[in-house]
């Protein structure tokens, strides 16, 4: 891998580490806990700056065909409930947790194309999916600080991932950029129109940070965290086979994993580690699985 690559992997670990950082700042220190306004204010900023960028010609997003559009809605469906029940289930779980919870998409995934597809895999990943499921499974029984709330939004948000992941893969003919770009405005609509029926709207109006300077910093820095990262994803994806993209995503969570404890406070008994650290392992495993 030569310099300039690792050059781009660095950057996007750091955008990763930093935007997880200052999500769960917002919602688990100030719990700034209205997913409808939070996850509406990153999407419209992130439609924006997308649409202001591919009109400038910083990125390449080209004229989105109707038929291409509608046919996409139902992922946009999807990671409208990927953003929404992860920002619930990681405003209420410790990153390490919600990152051994997360993992377990890729069982979601694995048994859609087993079933669907009657896709063959190697005993390699049959091993490495199991090793994600028994992590996802045994970390509620063993969590000294179980909250239900959290492990049901958690539940949620692997579901959403997991068959959004077939979905995109199966479906669309759609640039990430594009996918990305009606992602965006489906949630914003979406998030708009939720904000009230969920009481968001109206629950905001009596958060105790609402003018202070570590709400607004931290609600921008979350938008423009979440842009970035976004572009470095794609950048990342466009440079390096998908595979050399996968250990970059797992070093990324291997970095936040590992420094999350220095920032927030996290209790984790012998059993949750071991969830933990086997969860890694399964993703690992799964990595080089792609690989091999």
């Amino acid at each position: 891998m030569n310099l300039s690559k690792f050059g781009l992997g660095s950057v996007f670990c750091s955008f990763f580490v930093v935007s997880y950082f200052i999500n769960k700042y917002v919602l688990s220190v100030l719990k700034f806990t209205y997913p409808t306004l939070f996850q509406g204010w990153q999407t419209f900023i992130g439609a924006l700056l997308l649409l202001v960028s591919g009109k400038l010609g910083w990125v390449e997003i080209s004229s989105i065909p109707r038929a291409a559009a509608l046919a996409w809605l139902p992922g946009s469906a999807l990671f409208v409930g990927n953003i929404y029940a992860g920002s619930r289930a990681l405003s209420r779980l410790p990153i390490p947790f919600f990152f051994t919870l997360h993992n377990a998409s890729e069982v979601i995934s694995f048994l859609i194309l087993k079933v669907t597809q009657r896709e063959r895999m190697s005993w390699m990943k049959i091993f490495s999916v199991n090793m994600l499921l028994a992590s996802a499974i045994n970390l509620p029984i063993h969590d000294p600080q179980f909250d239900p709330g959290g492990y049901v939004w958690a539940l949620i948000h692997i579901f959403c991932v997991g068959v959004y992941r077939v979905f995109q893969k199966k479906t669309s003919h759609l640039s990430d950029l594009e996918q990305q770009y009606i992602n965006y405005v489906f949630s914003v609509l979406l998030l708009t129109f939720a904000a009230h029926p969920t009481g968001d709207l109206f629950g905001a109006l009596d958060f105790p940070f609402l003018m202070s300077y570590q709400f607004h910093s931290g609600c921008c820095a979350s938008a423009l965290l979440g842009f970035f990262l976004l572009l470095a994803t794609v950048k990342l994806r466009s440079a390096l086979p998908l595979e050399h993209c996968g250990v970059w995503v797992f070093l990324a969570k291997v970095l936040t994993t590992g420094l999350s404890p220095l920032v927030f406070q996290i209790e984790v008994n012998p059993e949750t580690l071991c969830c933990i650290l086997c969860s890694l392992g399964g993703e690992a495993l799964l990595v080089y699985s792609e690989k091999a």
